[in-house]
C-alpha cells in the first residue's frame, strides 16, 4: 500500500484528487493539509510514503516548503501538482527536492502514473524539464541564463505572488514576512530582472512564459 498526504489550500480540489487517488487498489489517502504548517504537522506526525504538494498554499509554501519537508524527512518522496505549467517552476522544485512536477491540467491517468513512478524512487519530469537541469549542471550551465535563473528562492516566491497581483504587505502576511524583509526582496529582484515598475515586471514574465494564472490566496 502506498500512503499518501494530499496537500492544497482548495478543499474542493483535494476531495477531487483523493477520488481519483483512492480508486487505485494500492493507494491510500492518510492525510490533508491546507497550509504549510498543516503540512509540516503531518510530515512530523504521520508515517506517509509521498506527498503530492501544492506549490501555492497560505503560509510556508513553494521551494521553501518542499526544503523544509525534505530536512524534515529526507526519503519522503515528493510530486508537485500545479496549476503553474513547468517553466521554471518545475526546475526549481526538483532542485528544491521534489521527485516530480505534474500540472493540474493534467489527465487522472496521468496522476496515477506519476505517483506509481516517484513511490517507486523514480522521476516523473518531461524531457523539457530534464534537458534544463541537464545543461544546468554542465560546466559554464549550457549558455546563457535568463535573469530570473539568478533569484534566490525566496525572490522567486516574493516574484509569483507580484504577478498574482498581490500587495507587499499581502505577501508579508502570506508568507509570514515583515513588510520591510518583503520590500528587500522586492527591490532585489526588480533590480536583477532590470525592471523598474509592476508593468515592467508583468511583461518580463511574459516574454519569459512565467504568468501567474490566478494564484490568489
Amino acid at each position: 500500500m502506498i500512503r499518501i498526504v494530499m496537500a492544497d489550500d482548495h478543499a474542493i480540489v483535494r476531495e477531487g484528487l483523493k477520488r481519483i487517488v483512492e480508486s487505485v487498489t494500492d493507494f491510500q489517502v492518510v492525510g490533508e493539509a491546507g497550509d504549510g504548517a498543516e503540512v509540516l504537522r503531518l510530515v512530523r506526525e504521520t508515517d506517509f510514503d509521498l506527498l503530492v504538494l501544492d506549490l501555492s498554499m497560505p503560509g510556508r509554501s513553494g521551494m521553501e516548503l518542499i526544503k523544509l519537508v525534505k530536512a524534515e524527512k529526507p526519503r519522503l518522496r515528493i510530486l508537485v501538482l500545479s496549476m503553474h505549467q513547468e517553466s521554471q517552476y518545475a526546475v526549481r522544485a526538483i532542485k528544491s527536492g521534489a521527485s516530480g512536477y505534474l500540472t493540474k491540467e493534467s489527465a487522472p491517468g496521468q496522476l496515477e502514473q506519476a505517483l506509481r513512478k516517484i513511490a517507486a524512487g523514480g522521476a516523473w519530469i518531461s524531457p523539457e524539464v530534464a534537458q534544463q537541469l541537464a545543461l544546468g549542471a554542465m560546466p559554464g550551465g549550457g549558455g546563457e541564463t535568463p535573469p530570473h535563473e539568478s533569484l534566490s528562492t525566496r525572490e522567486f516566491e516574493v516574484f509569483r505572488q507580484l504577478l498574482a497581483g498581490q500587495s507587499v504587505t499581502e505577501i508579508a502576511q502570506r508568507l509570514s514576512l515583515s513588510v520591510k524583509t518583503v520590500s528587500s526582496h522586492k527591490s532585489n529582484l526588480m533590480h536583477k530582472l532590470g525592471v523598474h515598475s509592476p508593468a515592467e515586471l508583468v511583461r518580463y514574465a511574459m516574454r519569459h512564459g512565467l504568468e501567474e494564472e490566478g494564484d490568489g490566496p
